[in-house]
């Protein structure tokens, strides 16, 4: 890219896709770049010099090279994934500039992170654009969903009697727009994976450091049954505070979305008054124990931790 203070980012004029828009607001966010009216411009043609005198050129131009920053897809010889997945602007961007525009949005912090989120992101969001923006999926085309980022992306056209669907700069107000909810989206996901790794390492952590194996006692409430299964951990109950202030006991699923139990509660615990579930388990702050055994509550975390001993030792 020249040494402009002002860098030029073409893409191709007419109607725009996810792919395209997604790019760019990568490309934004991995340069630091926030206004097209004074810290870059964005051009949106199909004229060949101008697209031969950009700075960065995306899903237009009809080259990959990365060391120039061109990142089209459209050419004969055009990059595929591994496994075969042609890649679309997007994917081509994020391969070259992912990692940067995660590190932008993370806490210094968590700066570390940002790779594996990176990769994670380019699994589970960026190949998904790629495939619908080539038309292909594992199974065929993927089926167009209404409320998919792709089809919301696409909603920003002008439609076809809109005045601004005419002209040199048709659409281009329109795609500003659409980047915004892309760049959104981009950054609620890596809000969402710093988080959910954030709270990987503190229930691996507090199991390490338990002393019954089966049992897990969180100091915060936290996402903590997949991180129980993907490391498949012999934890069989799992104490944790609840936004009420009271301590939550709940039970492990064999499976992720499962509702059943790898240890339902004492059967007789299910769906007593308060007092009576006081008597029985001898824990004076227990609160409740639901009819279907998979949660219960105390108002301590003592309490909750007594409950859970409990229903070890009738196992």
């Amino acid at each position: 890219m020249t040494d402009q203070a002002r860098p030029v980012l073409v893409t191709h004029s007419g109607k725009f896709h996810c792919d395209e828009v997604f790019a760019y607001a990568v490309l934004r966010l991995a340069l630091g770049l926030r206004d097209p009216s004074r810290d870059h411009t964005l051009l949106r043609t199909r004229k060949p010099a101008a697209i031969e005198a950009g700075d960065i050129v995306f899903d237009v131009g009809g080259v990959h090279d990365e060391a120039t920053d061109r990142f089209d897809h459209h050419q004969r010889g055009a990059p595929l994934r591994p496994d075969g997945t042609p890649f679309s602007s997007a994917g081509l961007v994020w391969r070259r500039f992912g990692e940067q525009a995660v590190r932008a949005v993370l806490p210094e912090a968590d700066a570390g992170k940002a790779a594996a989120i990176a990769a994670d992101l380019d699994e589970s969001m960026v190949r998904t654009i790629d495939e619908i923006d080539n038309g292909v999926g594992q199974d065929g085309p993927r089926r167009r969903d209404s409320l998919g980022l792709a089809s919301l992306i696409g909603d920003f056209n002008p439609s076809w009697d809109d005045p601004a669907a005419t002209g040199e700069t048709a659409g281009d107000a329109a795609f500003i727009e659409a980047s915004a909810l892309a760049e959104a989206v981009l950054r609620r996901k890596i809000a969402a994976m710093r988080a959910r790794l954030a709270a990987e390492a503190e229930v691996l952590a507090a199991h390490a450091a338990g002393d019954d194996p089966r049992l897990l006692v969180l100091e915060r409430g936290m996402p903590w049954k997949n991180v129980v299964l993907a490391h498949d951990l012999p934890v069989l109950l799992a104490v944790s505070p609840a936004s009420n202030g009271n301590w939550m006991l709940d039970t492990v699923p064999p499976e992720p979305g499962s509702f059943a139990q790898k240890l339902p509660l004492p059967a007789e615990w299910g769906g007593l008054p308060e007092g009576e579930l006081r008597a029985l388990t001898g824990v004076p702050d227990a609160v409740f124990a639901h009819l279907r055994r998979f949660v219960a509550a105390a108002r301590t975390r003592q309490g909750a931790i007594a409950m859970a001993r409990l229903a070890l030792r009738n196992a």
